[in-house]
């Protein structure tokens, strides 16, 4: 196989550039072996750093909260969406919410947009509540859980409830799981090596477009029989498929729900269960925040299960959930990629430029947040702190006109999870075990065993 050349690389003068980049491979090196200390390690280095991904095009991090915010918001008309969505295309398909770019990404967000309104999202709770206690009610005294495959299994079932009415059966539900996540392991990989690794007759990218059509196959047949039957099951499903395209009055192609479910299964699963696992080791490791979310547990909900209407009534749980989002962001690398040259700070960014930043390292900035590795659901009521967080230095669903959909479904279903799970059961984490993040297209625990204890007798 013959390597195309590279043409040289755009000027950006005035920015530094990372150290430990290598011909061809560029900062792959780095990336893999620890890529969370590396970006992080960059924030040292300035404002914008130039890293190396593909040859023939430079990708500048952006560290600084308010350069971030003028990417996202006030520079986003001249940006395209960049390698990260790219590559995020090869799975969920280039016609996806979150693929689509300009105009295609306003009409997508205005087809899925209904799906995600007050009165839907309230009917979803007593769904996603219904599944965090079947899940509960699986667990024995003293059992050890592997937290992540449970949470994960739990965000599948949230997801089949509420957008294919439970249609997935479980040898569906165990193809799936088993495929999403070789699937989401190798976009974690091809964001950080070069394009020309990905063409190479290697075992991991035959894993790779194996699993990827096994998914798109999984979720395809799911459409096919709802698409049969004619059946209104008055899930996502169902809505996606009532939607038409704005330009042309018809409705969505089989390929194109496909894509959107595909959308909500890598958001509703990967980011979620996560986010949900975070969270219950940080319970575990603080016992007092344990202790006053079980207060306000109890003063609102007695012993009757949680609703939509008492999750604004739960303002602790709320910290909590937003605390687990910022030191346990689920996001690395967004990028962005200029369509003409733009004015960055005081720099001139040329056209076809990457421009990225990571959620994970600009939520752990000690400058931005005192002692930052120290889980603390009470920053939000700092008043130093709600100035950085107003100002651009938290982003747990981005900003702008790509700003996450589903953040107020995600919210109320990590919310309903842990209200429904922490009523009954507290988990303890095992001695002697290491949790770290490990960062692949999403950020999630390494390792995360815990032991089920029964919290009321």
């Amino acid at each position: 196989m013959s390597i195309a050349p590279s043409s040289p690389a755009p000027a950006t003068t005035g920015i530094p550039t990372a150290p430990g980049s290598l011909p061809l491979l560029g900062h792959a090196i780095p990336l893999l072996r620890d890529n969370l200390a590396f970006i992080a390690s960059l924030r040292d280095q300035g404002p914008l750093v130039r890293i190396h991904l593909q040859p023939g095009r430079p990708t500048i991090v952006v560290n600084d909260p308010a350069l971030i915010r003028q990417v996202l918001v006030d520079l986003a008309p001249g940006l395209d969406k960049g390698r990260f969505f790219e590559k995020m295309g090869q799975v969920l398909g280039g016609d996806s919410v979150v693929t689509a770019a300009g105009a295609d990404h306003v009409r997508k967000r205005r087809q899925l947009q209904p799906a995600f309104r007050h009165t839907e999202i309230a009917r979803y709770v007593d769904l996603m509540r219904e599944q965090a206690t079947r899940t509960a009610a699986s667990w024995t005294p003293g059992q050890a859980l592997d937290v992540r495959e449970v949470m994960v299994k739990l965000s599948l079932d949230m997801l089949a409830a509420t957008v294919f009415a439970s249609s997935l059966d479980e040898q569906a539900f165990l193809r799936l799981r088993r495929d999403l996540s070789v699937v989401m392991n190798g976009v974690g990989a091809r964001i950080m090596l070069p394009d020309w690794v990905e063409r190479l007759p290697l075992p991991a990218n035959r894993r790779f477009n194996a699993s990827r059509a096994a998914v798109r196959a999984i979720i395809g047949d799911a459409v096919t029989q709802l698409r049969t039957s004619g059946h209104d099951t008055g899930d996502m499903l169902s809505m996606l498929m009532r939607a038409e395209d704005e330009e042309t009055g018809e409705p969505l192609t089989g390929h194109q729900i496909c894509s959107e479910v595909l959308t909500l299964a890598v958001a509703g699963t990967e980011t979620t269960a996560s986010v949900l696992s975070w969270i219950l080791y940080e319970l575990a490791r603080n016992p007092e925040v344990d202790q006053r979310l079980q207060a306000e547990l109890d003063e609102v909900l007695a012993d009757r299960p949680v609703t939509f209407e008492d999750i604004p009534q739960l303002p602790y749980l709320r910290d909590v959930i937003t605390e687990a989002l910022r030191l346990h962001h689920t996001g690395w690398l967004v990028t962005r990629r200029t369509l003409a040259p733009i004015r960055l700070g005081d720099q001139e960014i040329p056209a076809d430029t990457e421009l990225a930043y990571c959620q994970h390292a600009l939520h752990r900035d000690p400058g931005l947040f005192p002692d930052p590795l120290r889980f603390d659901p009470g920053r939000r009521l700092d008043e130093t702190q709600k100035a950085v967080l107003s100002n651009g230095a938290f982003l747990p669903f981005g900003a702008g006109k790509h700003k996450c959909i589903g953040d107020h479904f995600a919210m109320t279903e990590i919310a309903t999870a842990i209200a429904t799970l922490t009523r009954d059961w507290r988990l303890e984490t095992v001695p002697g075990q290491s949790v770290r993040p490990v960062a692949r297209a999403t950020v999630r625990p390494s390792t995360l065993m815990m032991t089920a204890g029964h919290r009321r007798t």
